[in-house]
């Protein structure tokens, strides 16, 4: 672990996500040629949470040193959002790409691991695993020989916070593996089983933008009538692409039940990724910053929280998750957010429960807690604080030489040399300026003002 704080370049953030990784022992799992993947979230359109291109291009860097052959990557996602940017690969490389995941930004491909559609995967039985008996991983994901997951940690709607294991268990399985997270179809827990469904609660055609509802299904499985609406369940396949609008105008109301199954199959999602690649090939990067309430999946982001935490790196989920919200527990909110909204501003309080979670009732643990239960890892951790490296570790890679060594020659014969103006006005007169001029007028002006100027 390192704190947010930076002072200087070697304590940059890029600067310890890099120490901490070579201090958790992640670069002993690369060997020369080896296939790295980084698992990461890319963002939704005009989502502003998202990490930063350049903590995944300081990642390739480092892999590429150590002789391995890098490519970042995320996943087609099920259709849950009207304005989804992210539903195929096509969806994804645009968005990505606007969002600054390239290859002339990253220096490795981009790519989207689970194919075209979603269905490009690894099936993998599952028998250890909490209500998931099998998973589907993306391919890509599936053929590396090492898998770095480069997570946001924030909060989640429907998984009530996104980590490490939600980044796998969700983010590395196709869309058949997602819906299967999901609990699409299940008899008990499945969305359209274990929902309360309300059609009463909609007027029909009389209430204002319904045709959004019959344009939201891909299987074009609801009718809004003059009165009410009607779903043709029989056909559905838990897509989810309704389930906001639905949600939102009282038509449906999501079970508990549904949420606290899919946390639980969340977990079981990340085992069977880590057992696919290779439980030692696995290592997880947290980056607790930007914590909003809310994922990088909608294409907005609120304002965060909780001020940033800093940077954890472990072979272990469950136990970076798991350090991750027990410091968020006890950080205090930031105000203005909706932590300062909803009252959970003071130091051990759960603030994703209250903050995030859009049905109360789904605990923020159940995640580490399935986790645990599985054998995927343990809550018990130490954290470690890892030293600060040197300014050589991190000066410009290009030409780490000093600036005075590497302009010597060209400073001289290139700035300035046949300058006629400020050869003549060399020294102190070199630009047009006044010689002395009142700083304390400027200094302590509004103190000294009558003047009030309205905004």
């Amino acid at each position: 672990f390192m704190s947010d704080r930076a002072q200087s370049v070697e304590t940059s953030l890029v600067a310890k996500m890099l120490t901490v990784f070579d201090a958790a022992g992640f670069a002993e799992m690369i060997s020369p040629q080896d296939i790295v993947a980084i698992k990461l979230h890319c963002g939704e359109y005009n989502n502003t949470g998202y990490l930063r291109p350049v903590f995944a291009r300081a990642l390739v860097d480092r892999i590429k040193q150590l002789g391995g052959r890098p490519f970042v990557c995320d996943t087609t996602t099920m259709p849950t959002s009207i304005c989804a940017s992210r539903t195929t690969a096509l969806d994804i490389m645009f968005t990505a790409e606007r969002n600054g995941y390239s290859s002339a930004v990253l220096g490795c491909p981009f790519i989207c691991a689970d194919g075209f559609i979603g269905n490009d995967d690894y099936q993998i039985d599952l028998p250890e695993g909490y209500i998931l008996k099998e998973a589907f991983i993306a391919k890509a994901i599936a053929a590396s020989d090492v898998l770095i997951t480069l997570s946001h940690f924030k909060g989640h709607p429907m998984g009530v916070f996104g980590g490490a294991i939600k980044n796998l268990g969700i983010g590395a399985q196709s869309k058949r593996g997602k819906f299967n997270c999901h609990m699409s179809g299940h008899p008990k827990y499945g969305l359209k089983e274990s929902s309360l469904f309300q059609p009463e609660k909609f007027k029909g055609r009389q209430e204002k933008g319904w045709e959004v509802l019959e344009q939201i299904c891909p299987y074009d499985l609801i009718h809004v009538t003059e009165t009410s609406v009607e779903i043709e369940w029989d056909k559905c396949n838990d897509c989810r692409a309704c389930e906001g609008p639905l949600r939102g105008r009282g038509i449906i109301k999501t079970s508990v039940e549904n949420l606290k199954a899919l946390n639980a199959a969340i977990a079981d999602g990340c085992l069977a990724t880590m057992k696919v690649v290779g439980r030692d090939n696995c290592a997880f990067i947290n980056l607790a910053i930007d914590l909003t309430p809310y994922c990088d999946c909608p294409g907005f982001s609120d304002v965060p929280i909780l001020p940033n935490l800093g940077v954890f790196a472990s072979f272990d989920p469950v136990a970076i998750d798991k350090a991750c919200l027990d410091m968020s527990k006890e950080a205090p909110g930031i105000k203005g957010s909706a932590a300062e909204e909803l009252e959970v501003m003071g130091p051990g309080t759960h603030k994703f429960e209250v903050c995030s979670a859009h049905s109360s009732g789904v605990l923020e643990d159940i995640q580490v807690n399935t986790g645990e239960i599985i054998g995927m890892g343990t809550m018990d951790y130490e954290i470690v604080e890892v030293p600060e490296k040197t300014l050589g570790d991190f000066a410009f890679p290009p030409d780490p030489r000093p600036v005075g060594t590497r302009h010597r020659v060209n400073f001289p014969k290139l700035l300035f040399p046949n300058d006629t103006y400020f050869i003549e006005r060399r020294g102190s007169k070199n630009f047009q300026r006044k010689e002395e001029v009142d700083l304390e007028k400027v200094n302590k002006y509004y103190e000294n003002t009558e003047k009030i100027t309205k905004v």
